[in-house]
């Protein structure tokens, strides 16, 4: 029973961990296909067609990087990325329908065959004067340049894996990044008229599953699988040349460069979805962190409580209660905020009581434009007993207390965020629980879960 156990629990891991490549697996050979799209095809290819197409010419799109391949413990004379980053270009110009391109990399080959022709015709025909000349070649209004400036490797790296009584499984991951620029320039005047940049991050997966068990007495079964995903840079690098090109058509409209044939409307509809993307695009930092684009200068948070009393009792239990703050943000990091509090404390045998308590906290926001956030905070007020003290009691069960916690925010929306915490409430007397025990004030935790509504001006982000 114990082995069918183990091979469940294999087979389990394998099927948490699996993906379409791992099930698709080589086994045979396999033939010529055409090339692949990547996500930017699609986009690029159904942009509206353009006024007049523009005819362009491309010299060099190459490799600035100068990198070689990273091997462990070797050199390599392989370069980092592919050479053929002019041809990709073409091929993104040609798929978009708004450029003519004309060839300018092999330039001298064209003008050798022009040469080869005409001194074919003169040697054969010997007189030219009935025989067409050779039509002249089309010149480009705009030239486009730039490369790819940058590969940066191993940005991100990491892992993780469990191992029980022989039978485990671990995954792995690396992140690179490229990073290309192309620019317009105009033949007439040599004026850059645009230039757009764009960065692309290329994805390693490893995934591997084992199991080592002893079976029998001396049977020993060893089952190990796996599989290495990489993505091809060549299509990470046609996937950026893509975006740039749709970027450089979407940006030359909104510069009024050049225009769609259906007109103004079409115009403003694709530089209104473009700013948009770009927008949230601008709003993410390297590693994927989304940013905040506004922050604005006042909260009001709504919540509820569950205090955990720690007094003079030896049973503890969950309370129930609620409350309300508002926070007036006096810089991104920064905060001020009011409270009020309701809630009961439970204990011992039958122990019920009603608390109200009203605080003025300071806190501090530490990552204010990320999604995800940490929250700290702290402060002090006034706990007030709801009930009428419990006759013959020698101290006030109403006082002060001086309360601090961490929190975690994670935003929605620039309008509202959702967030847990827990805190630590001291105060300044030993009746809370209408017990007086020993030289210690009570205290007691609190955990609360709530919503947080921003509203108001914005706060200047440096």
């Amino acid at each position: 029973m114990k082995r069918y156990r183990t091979f469940a629990a294999l087979g389990a891991l394998l099927a948490l961990s699996a993906c379409g490549t791992y099930f698709n697996q080589p086994v045979a050979p396999t033939t010529s296909r055409t090339g692949e799209t990547t996500s930017e095809s699609d986009a690029l290819r159904s942009l509206p067609l353009p006024a007049e197409p523009i005819v362009v010419g491309v010299y060099n799109f190459k490799d600035q990087t100068g990198q070689y391949k990273a091997v462990e413990n070797a050199s390599t004379f392989s370069t980092a990325v592919p050479q053929g980053a002019t041809t990709m270009l073409i091929k993104a110009l040609e798929d978009s329908k708004w450029f003519t391109p004309i060839e300018r990399e092999n330039l001298s080959n064209l003008l050798n065959e022009r040469n080869i022709i005409r001194s074919t015709r003169q040697e054969y025909t010997g007189d030219q004067s009935g025989q067409p000349n050779l039509p002249p070649l089309l010149y480009a209004g705009i030239l486009l340049e730039g490369g790819i400036i940058s590969y940066d490797t191993n940005i991100i790296t990491g892992g993780y894996g469990a191992r029980y009584f022989g039978v485990g499984g671990s995954a792995q991951y690396r992140q690179d990044r490229i990073t290309i620029y192309l620019r317009a320039v105009s033949t007439s005047n040599g004026k850059i008229l645009k230039t757009v940049y764009v960065s692309k991050t290329i994805l390693s997966q490893a995934l591997d599953a084992s199991l080592f068990r002893y079976v029998k007495f001396q049977r020993l079964l060893e089952v190990e699988t796996g599989i290495t995903k990489n993505e091809p840079i060549q299509l990470a690098i046609q996937n950026a040349i893509e975006n740039a090109v749709e970027s450089l058509i979407i940006e030359g409209i909104q510069d009024n460069l050049w225009s769609t044939a259906e007109g103004l409307e079409v115009n403003d509809s694709l530089v209104l979805a473009y700013n948009l993307r770009k927008q949230e695009e601008e709003s993410s930092l390297l590693y994927n962190r989304s940013q905040a684009g506004e922050l604005r200068k006042s909260g009001l948070s709504v919540y509820g409580n569950a205090p955990v009393f720690n007094g003079d009792f030896t049973k503890k239990s969950l309370g129930v209660g609620g409350g309300l703050r508002y926070s007036l943000y006096l810089t991104p990091h920064l905060d001020l905020g009011l409270r009020g509090d309701y809630f009961y404390f439970t204990g011992g045998q039958n122990f019920y009581k009603e608390y109200m308590s009203a605080n003025l906290n300071l806190g501090y926001t530490i990552l204010p434009r990320d999604r995800f956030t940490p929250y700290v905070y702290g402060g002090g007020g006034r706990i007030f007993d709801l009930r009428s003290p419990k006759p013959g009691l020698t101290e006030d069960p109403s006082g002060f207390n001086f309360q601090y916690g961490l929190a975690l925010k994670y935003r929605v929306n620039p309008g509202l965020s959702i967030f847990i915490s827990a805190e630590n409430n001291h105060t300044t007397t030993d009746a809370l629980d209408d017990v007086v025990n020993g030289v210690r004030d009570d205290f007691y935790s609190n955990f609360s879960l709530g919503l947080e509504w921003r509203f108001g001006k914005n706060i200047s982000i440096r």
